[in-house]
């Protein structure tokens, strides 16, 4: 397709110059761009999608870089960084070296805000209007674009609390589309919906908060929201703009199946059908063994409770939210309320499953620690995408849990190395256990095809032997142990090379260790986590404590943020993947000890 009128746009300025008239047609081309690239390269869809208007007419009325602009979350902000000089290499976004799919302030001068996590937009803008009073930058323009499933989190309600008794100049942009990657839930949607509809009370919840409100009013209009970003210019103090606009919008299909066309892999341009991927007769992901797995439980065992915060297509809780609704629960983005509901249901003898991305328990640091596992409730936590992510990078991947997690007492670490292994914990820990356990599996597939097995209890703190060996033992911690496998497949099961899955990273299957510890000479261990305060640091600690002094190598995610790219690629940056581990495997063959 041509573009006219966007090939003339390499920056803002450039976009200024435009007469108004042109922005629709403008946004138009805008938003085939963004198709065109998005059906061949992949990434997130929908939500840029529905802000292209509002992209344009900021950018056209407001004085970025000068004036402050923050994406909350940047799967909205493709169109900002189009037309913030990154067109020409926007095709490398979310690839190996190219542009984070996210904004990023190293990345662009007109990223004031790095935005992977929901949420955080408002603090960060209202702390940086109060920085520009302090400054005495009285004119500067601070501006935050939020959605209406963001907005609800704990978190934006903090910011929104504090900014309501400010007097700097911000604005809050509330893009309304009654979605987030799952449909918005809650109180807060069920009023704006009312509010759309003009049956709301007649308090206005953000006026009652201090803020100069204005609105609904039809984000796709982009000459209505041009003029009413230049009022607001004018307008001093806290201030919200209420836009109402439809994710997906300008694509049939994406407008029609919001929750898949936010991030749809390849599809037709044309049509937006998505492309099929011939998998074939493949393994299944974690997360529907999960999800396959809790349904049946659940059925089983009257007290499982499932719960996760904004995230049940991505988790799987969906099968059982579809299945058993009135015992699944989606609570919004609200990671801390999630933990510590978990925790209240366990009080009362309920088994609550709490399904939750690894790098989003992060958020839910405290909860873990002063709700749950210091008062040794029983909650399970199933943490998914834990491990390197791929291509949404360093704010997804969940390379900290082992790490955060088995500093704090009371609280079981496990991570299956495949899916019966995932569906037998699961199983074990519903049967009762006196403290909480959380359960951390890969983004991806599994390996066995023949995974529905008849459960099985799994002793707590026990790993497994999977090889013998004389000289070098390996261990490995979850999924990433299958690459240890078939490292050793391709050197011919050599005998000198032990494998131990260990399953349990807390508490230690410490009788098995002090076996190892005599046998072998070497031991590796093998993580897809940090390595500072990791696995292979808990294997170290051991070592110590029992005075062993056998030589430990740790392969683990280095000391350092591992930048976006595919899995395997991700890998390879962190010195985890198959060539590396390969590598010096081979070595230990070839050494002679003193």
């Amino acid at each position: 397709m041509e573009y006219p009128l966007l090939n003339k746009i390499n920056c803002p300025e450039d976009l200024k110059k435009m007469p108004e008239v042109d922005l629709q047609k403008l946004a138009k081309e805008l938003r085939s761009f963004i198709i065109e690239i998005v059906s061949t390269k992949e990434g997130h869809l929908g939500a840029s999608l529905g802000v292209v208007e509002l992209t344009i007419a900021l950018h056209y009325v407001f004085d970025t870089p000068n004036d402050k602009l923050i994406w909350d979350v940047g799967h909205q902000a493709y169109g900002h960084k189009i037309l913030t000089g990154r067109k020409e290499i926007f095709d490398t976004n979310r690839q190996l070296e190219g542009i984070s799919g996210f904004p990023k302030m190293s990345e662009s001068e007109y990223d004031d805000f790095g935005t992977g996590h929901s949420s955080t937009a408002i603090s960060a803008i209202l702390g940086m209007a109060m920085a520009s009073k302090l400054n005495g930058e009285l004119s500067k323009q601070h501006i935050a674009v939020v959605g209406d499933a963001s907005i609800a989190s704990g978190m934006a309600f903090e910011g929104l609390n504090h900014l309501g008794v400010t007097d700097v100049n911000a604005l809050i942009i509330l893009n309304d589309n009654a979605i987030g990657i799952d449909p918005s839930v809650g109180a807060l949607k069920k009023y704006l919906t009312n509010v759309k509809a003009g049956t709301a009370k007649d308090e206005n919840i953000f006026e009652c908060l201090n803020l100069d409100y204005t609105g609904p009013i039809d984000g796709h209009d982009i000459f209505q929201l041009v003029k009413e970003l230049q009022r607001l210019k004018g307008v001093k103090g806290p201030k919200l703009l209420h836009i109402i606009t439809t994710k997906g919008k300008g694509l049939k299909k994406a407008e029609e199946d919001q929750v898949v066309y936010h991030a749809p892999g390849k599809f037709d341009a044309t049509t937006g059908e998505r492309l099929k991927k011939n998998n074939g007769n493949q393994p299944p992901k974690y997360q529907d063994v999960f999800g396959h797995t809790l349904v049946e439980l659940a059925k089983q065992n009257e007290k499982i409770v499932g719960i996760t915060p904004a995230m049940p297509t991505g988790s799987s809780l969906k099968l059982m939210m579809d299945e058993i609704p009135d015992r699944a629960f989606d609570v919004g983005i609200a990671e801390q309320h999630a933990v510590t509901l978990a925790a209240g249901m366990a009080t009362q003898g309920l088994v609550p499953f709490c399904n939750i991305y690894s790098t989003f328990l992060q958020r839910a640091y405290d909860q873990v620690i002063h709700d749950v596992a210091l008062q040794k409730l029983p909650v399970i936590f199933c943490l998914d995408r834990a491990g390197l992510v791929g291509q949404d990078g360093p704010t997804h991947h969940g390379v900290f849990d082992m790490a955060y997690l088995r500093c704090i007492p009371n609280i079981i670490v496990f991570s299956p190395m495949n899916e019966m292994e995932l569906r037998n914990i699961m199983f074990t820990a519903q049967k009762g256990l006196d403290s909480p356990i959380a359960i951390r599996y890969p983004r991806g597939r599994g390996v066995n095809l023949n995974w529905k097995n008849p459960f099985e209890i799994v002793e707590i703190g026990t790993g497994r032997c999977l090889k013998e060996g004389t000289e070098t033992a390996i261990l490995t911690i979850g999924h990433i142990g299958n690459q240890v496998s078939k490292v050793l497949e391709e050197l011919g099961q050599p005998n000198n090379i032990g494998h131990y899955d260990m399953r349990f990273v807390k508490p230690l299957d410490k009788q098995m260790l002090r076996t190892v510890f005599k046998k072998y000479k070497r031991i590796v261990t093998v993580e897809d986590g940090c390595s500072i305060g990791g696995f292979g640091s808990a294997i170290l600690e051991f070592a110590n404590e029992e005075k062993f002094t056998n030589p430990v190598k740790i392969f683990g995610v280095p000391d350092k943020f591992v930048e976006h790219g595919t899995i395997p690629e991700t890998h390879t940056m962190a010195g985890i993947d198959f060539d590396a581990l390969l590598s010096y495997i081979k070595s230990t063959l070839t050494k002679c000890d003193p």
